[in-house]
C-alpha cells in the first residue's frame, strides 16, 4: 500500500487566500487538499480588524495597491474578480452579511465577529468537497514529472499535480505566518522581493506626544519619500510610544521602506480639520 496520496490540487497555507483557492478549485471538480501548519487555521482572520475582521473596502481604488512587481498586472488581477462578486461571495454563500463602517470606508461583517468568518469559509471548503489537513507541518517540496511532492514532518507525503502556496508572509508568526514558504520558493526558484513590514504602528523616539496617548481622530494624512509616497484617510491614534489608528497603519509602509532601504527620510504630513490650507487661509482673513 502506498504511503503517498495523490491529488489533483494541493492548496499549502488554510488562511483566507487559501481557503478560496481551496473553495474554488473543488468547486471546477478538482481533488483538492489544503495542508495548514496549525491546529485550525484562519488565524490571522481571527485577530483582524481587532477580532471583527474588516473583510473588504467599501469601494476599490487600485491606486493604493501597492506591489513591486507590475501594478498594472496587480490591477488586472484585482479587477478579475470585482469587488461586487466579492461581496456577493461572502454575503450569499458563505452567509457573512456585511456592514460598512463609514469612518474607515472598509465592510465588517455584521455579526462584529471575525470567527464567523473563519468558520464559514473553512465549512464552505469541506463542502465543496475539498480535504482539510490541520497540524499538517510541510519538511520540503520538490518537482517531479507529474508535478509535485510535499513531504511533511510525522506524515504521508503528498503529490499533486498543482500546487498554490498560500502561506503568508512574515506579519504574526504564530499564527502560522512565518515566513516559510517564502523560503519555499526561493528554493523553488522564485524570485521574491525584499520583505517589510507594512500595515504597523510608527515608534517615536523621543515622543513629544506622549501626553496625547489615547487621543484620536480623523485626518487626511500622507507621507513621501523619493518616489514613495501614500494618502490615506480615517483613524489616527496617539499612543504611549508613537502613532497608530488606520490612516497610519495605510501609509506605514513608506515610512518603513525610507528607513530599511536606500531611500531619502520619510516626511509624514497631517491634515487634522479635513480643510486644506487655502480653505484656512480664507477664513483666518475673512
Amino acid at each position: 500500500m502506498s504511503n503517498t496520496q495523490i491529488m489533483d490540487v494541493t492548496v499549502i497555507g488554510a488562511g483566507a487566500a487559501g481557503l478560496m483557492a481551496a473553495i474554488f478549485s473543488a468547486r471546477a471538480g478538482a481533488r483538492v487538499l489544503v495542508l495548514e501548519k496549525t491546529p485550525d487555521g484562519g488565524r490571522k482572520i481571527l485577530i483582524s480588524g481587532g477580532s471583527r475582521c474588516n473583510i473588504l473596502p467599501a469601494s476599490a481604488d487600485y491606486s493604493r495597491f501597492v506591489t513591486d512587481s507590475s501594478p498594472n498586472t496587480l490591477k488586472k488581477i484585482a479587477k478579475s474578480w470585482p469587488l461586487k462578486k466579492q461581496i456577493e461571495f461572502f454575503e450569499k454563500e458563505i452567509g457573512v452579511e456585511l456592514a460598512e463602517e463609514t469612518n474607515t470606508g472598509k465592510l465588517f461583517p455584521v455579526s462584529n465577529s471575525s470567527l464567523h468568518v473563519r468558520d464559514g469559509l473553512v465549512q464552505e471548503a469541506k463542502a465543496s468537497g475539498a480535504t482539510m489537513h490541520f497540524g499538517a507541518n510541510v519538511s520540503a517540496i520538490e518537482q517531479t514529472d507529474e508535478g509535485w511532492r510535499i513531504e511533511m514532518e510525522a506524515s504521508q507525503a503528498v503529490e499533486t499535480k498543482k500546487l498554490i502556496m498560500a502561506t503568508g508572509g512574515l506579519s504574526v508568526s504564530n499564527t502560522g505566518s512565518d515566513g516559510r514558504g517564502l523560503s519555499f520558493v526561493r528554493r523553488l526558484g522564485h524570485a521574491v522581493h525584499p520583505t517589510y513590514a507594512a500595515l504597523t504602528p510608527l515608534i517615536a523616539d523621543p515622543h513629544p506626544f506622549a501626553t496625547l496617548s489615547g487621543v484620536s481622530q480623523v485626518v487626511s494624512i500622507e507621507a513621501k519619500s523619493g518616489d514613495l509616497r501614500a494618502h490615506a484617510e480615517g483613524g489616527f491614534l496617539f499612543t504611549h510610544r508613537g502613532y497608530s489608528g488606520p490612516s497610519i497603519l495605510d501609509i506605514s509602509h513608506v515610512v518603513v521602506r525610507s528607513d530599511e532601504e536606500d531611500q531619502p527620510r520619510a516626511v509624514v504630513s497631517v491634515n487634522w480639520c479635513q480643510m486644506t490650507s487655502d480653505e484656512w487661509q480664507k477664513i483666518m482673513t475673512e
